[in-house]
Order: structure tokens, then C-alpha cells, then sequence
């Protein structure tokens, strides 16, 4: 099961928002991005960049992940680390809200996100 329709529009307007906010310049997009992917109740935000040994092949690069958790109606925080796995965010694993979720990354209080 997925977001409904009217749920989906309403994340991606909120996280369109989000990260033109946070997009580096036009004239170097093409060499740094950022992006997001929604699949059934998860919503992942990453970086693109272009593969060093090969400029025209892109790569996404993990920056913050949520999932929606129904039962509960909250929503778990997670963070990649060196290991390359996705871990719960310990000063806020899971949360009511995905406007806090954005706020978390945002100020990255414990640089997990953003470096």
C-alpha cells in the first residue's frame, strides 16, 4: 500500500519547497543536485552527482530517509552511515510529522545529514 493521491501531492509540494531551498546554483547542478524518491510509505532525499570516472552517468548519494508508519501515525527518522545502512536517528527516531522529519535535516544538529 502506498499514500493516497491527495497524501502524495501534498508531501511532494512540501518537499519540492524543501529542497529548492537547499539546491546549490544553477550553473553547477549539473555537477551537484539534490533529489527525492517516494515508494509506498517511505520518502528518501539524496544528492546527484556524476560518477568521477564517468561524467555522464549519474549517482545518488543518501542523504536523509522517513517512513510513514500508519498504525502509529508517525514517522521514523533514518540516517545513512559509513557502513552504507540505514539507521535510526537516535536524538529523533520517529516523530509525528513530516514537516519536523524536513526540520530535523535541515538544522542537522548532529551533522548526520548534510556532513
Amino acid at each position: 500500500m502506498a499514500f493516497s493521491e491527495i497524501e502524495l501531492k501534498r508531501y511532494e509540494k512540501i518537499i519540492k519547497e524543501f529542497l529548492e531551498k537547499r539546491r546549490p546554483p544553477i550553473d553547477i547542478r549539473d555537477q551537484v543536485d539534490l533529489g527525492y524518491k517516494i515508494k509506498d510509505y517511505t520518502i528518501e532525499i539524496f544528492e546527484i552527482r556524476p560518477v568521477w570516472n564517468n561524467p555522464n552517468k549519474k549517482i545518488e548519494e543518501p542523504i536523509a530517509k522517513t517512513k510513514y508508519i500508519k498504525k502509529n501515525n508517525s514517522w521514523k527518522v533514518y540516517w545513512q552511515r559509513a557502513d552504507l545502512k540505514w539507521h535510526s536517528y537516535d536524538p529523533n527516531p520517529e516523530i509525528d510529522s513530516f514537516e519536523k522529519f524536513l526540520k530535523i535535516i535541515d538544522e542537522d544538529e548532529y551533522s548526520c545529514f548534510w556532513g
